[in-house]
């Protein structure tokens, strides 16, 4: 799949399904009924022990599934051999930059500053995710495409149902969700997280 591609679809979907587990088999299991309450966009985050068995087993789902807590280029480069379509970092990382440009993979870095932004932007970063985002008030994406009217911002980190619509409102190009998927698997199991995964996505549409 193109870059451009993997680009439009986290756009259409507004939201990017963050998925942090115990383990592999968790992750899996959130990953798969998230995907099945309609949120095509998943994240794998390198913070989950085997992630690559995830990768592996995800590889023939109809979602787009990239990587989230990317910290330095060898974990890019992990990430995309197991077909990872996009790399998310809690920071910006110009090694993992320049792979992902050498590679034509979507690379989301989080940047906290109109500065960190603007080094994004040198290379080549078109969309920050902002992290964490609950540090911030929506109307702050207002205030960064003041001065940076073609960057996208992806605010992750506290968003919610009482304020997910806030973000896009306010001009969010995506939002990421997590928290509330895994407090859902671990209460309810698979069937709590498609159940909040249909709420999320009826929320955005009926907006």
């Amino acid at each position: 799949m193109l870059k451009s591609e993997v680009t439009n679809r986290i756009n259409q979907s507004k939201i990017v399904a963050v998925i942090r587990g115990e383990n592999a088999e968790e992750a899996l299991a959130i990953a798969n009924a998230s995907s099945a309450g309609g949120i095509d966009i998943i994240e794998l985050t390198y913070t989950t022990p085997s992630v690559d068995d995830v990768f592996k087993e995800m590889a023939s789902s109809d979602a787009i599934v990239g990587a989230g807590t990317v910290l330095d280029e060898q974990t890019a480069r992990n990430a995309i051999i197991h077909g990872a379509k996009f790399i998310v970092s809690p920071h910006f990382d110009s090694k993992i930059a320049k792979l992902c440009n050498r590679y034509s993979v979507l690379y989301m870095p989080g940047c906290m500053t109109i500065k960190e932004i603007v080094q994004a932007l040198e290379y080549g970063c078109s969309i920050i995710k902002l992290f964490p985002a609950n540090a911030f008030e929506p109307n702050f994406i207002k205030s960064i495409k003041g001065p940076l009217p073609n960057v996208e911002v992806m605010p992750t980190g506290g968003i919610n149902r009482d304020n997910i619509n806030d973000w896009i409102d306010a001009g969010a190009f995506s939002v990421g969700i997590g928290s509330d998927l895994t407090k859902a698997y671990r209460k309810n199991n698979a069937a709590g997280v498609t159940d909040l995964a249909k709420e999320y996505v009826k929320a955005v549409k009926e907006r």
